[in-house]
């Protein structure tokens, strides 16, 4: 079910058993919290989707994954289809839009090894949500939130950030290698009887690289993005926009002439009013949510357990993150209930700030998360087929990630 839908009907599901009337709560706290989101984030989804689109319809993203593909050969290939989506949604490019360019190119370098499609929506999932949400100084919506909510900086707890980025990109870099080595002494590996979907000839026929861009020009929108955002602190959405026009400019004759370059515009506007409507209904639940005794005797009790201001942090907004099946939606929840209870704490902001962006990205994968219904519709597997490897690369090596950048925070680094 769409979430357009289901939130809605989850949401009088909670009130009803709140006993709270349903018509004023829809209209003073659903409401409210969904219009707020977009309010504060629609110019980010608008300009990210609408560099999406460029990349995906001049061939950009593709040229990127092909060119990072020739690299591995037949080696590390599940740990290559990581880098290259990390690649893309650290340089602003969509998730979403990634999954699209980058299944196709997976596909074929998985036919090639000859490994298992098991790992196909680990390996792009896991460079989407993990550490190029995470790391400092991403332009991810993640990064932005707890900018705006603390005040805080891209770069914020630069050094121990950087230490715990490496780590988690180490620890699921050998995992994928290490699955698909298994995979294939098990033999399983890409023609498999046993899979509930089977792909028709047409979905395995190699597409061509013909009029794809050089991968260094699809390589310059990214870097000026990052750099206008980090080195010359530039909002993201303007920092996005600058890459938009540097893109148009650069790869202007990839698409055919101005009427195909509204379609594309006009693909990346429709993409960014589901994207964050998506999200933002969500975070209306979450607004709904808030008001319950539930949600109070929750947070309370959370606030007398003997933990750290650190680990109260990461446990709240993991589990905002679950309950919405959303990183960005999560911490918009977590963040609007009890920002004020972050800072009263007495800890670094910068330090809050970094863990909040990695404890989103742990219990926001549970199989209810739509963006993984998404992927999983898109690799015609199934959540028996794959979840497991999901739930490694992005529930509990995130934690471990926690596990390794709190002790470096609360020794001072």
């Amino acid at each position: 079910m769409s979430a357009l839908i289901l939130a809605p009907v989850v949401t009088i599901f909670v009130i009803v058993l709140s006993g709270m009337p349903i018509l004023d709560t829809l209209l003073q706290h659903f409401m409210p919290a969904t219009s707020d989101y977009i309010t504060k984030y629609f110019l980010i989804f608008f300009v990210g989707a609408l560099f999406g689109a460029v990349y995906q319809f001049t061939g950009a993203a593709e040229s990127i994954a092909r060119t990072m593909g020739c690299f591995c050969g037949n080696h590390f290939v599940a740990p290559m289809i990581m880098c290259i989506t990390g690649l893309l949604t650290f340089g602003g490019v969509s998730g979403f839009v990634v999954f699209f360019v980058v299944y196709p190119i997976a596909l074929q370098m998985f036919k090639r090894a000859n490994l298992t499609r098991r790992l196909i929506p680990a390996a792009i999932s896991a460079g989407c949500w993990t550490w190029s949400m995470t790391a400092p100084g991403s332009p991810s919506i993640q990064n932005t939130i707890a900018m705006k909510s603390l005040g805080t900086t891209a770069t914020a707890a630069f050094l121990p950030s950087l230490i715990a980025t490496a780590a988690e990109f180490l620890m699921i870099f050998v995992w994928l290698e290490c699955r698909a080595r298994k995979f294939t002494a098990q033999g399983k590996l890409f023609e498999d009887a046993s899979l509930k979907m089977q792909l028709s000839a047409e979905e395995l026929e190699e597409r061509s690289s013909d009029n794809l861009p050089h991968p260094i020009i699809a390589l310059i929108p990214i870097a000026a993005i990052i750099l206008c955002f980090n080195a010359l602190k530039l909002p993201v959405e303007t920092s996005v926009t600058v890459g938009i026009i540097l893109a148009v400019v650069l790869m202007f004759k990839k698409v055919a002439n101005i009427n195909s370059w509204i379609e594309v515009f006009n693909k990346g506007a429709a993409d960014s009013g589901s994207a964050i409507l998506n999200t933002a209904i969500v975070v209306g639940f979450g607004g709904v949510v808030e008001q319950t005794d539930g949600f109070h005797y929750l947070i309370t009790h959370l606030q007398n357990l003997s933990i750290s201001p650190l680990v109260f942090v990461a446990v709240t907004i993991a589990i905002c993150a679950g309950v919405c099946g959303s990183a960005s939606g999560g911490m918009g929840v977590a963040f609007a209930a009890l920002t004020d209870t972050y800072k009263s704490m007495g800890v670094s902001l910068e330090a809050v700030h970094r863990i909040g962006a990695i404890a989103a990205g742990t219990l926001d994968t549970l199989p209810h998360q739509g963006a993984q219904i998404t992927l999983l519709g898109i690799c015609k597997l199934t959540h028996k087929e794959v979840y497991f490897d999901i739930a490694v690369t992005q529930i509990l090596i995130p934690i471990l990630t926690l596990f390794i950048f709190i002790p470096l925070v609360s020794l001072g680094m």
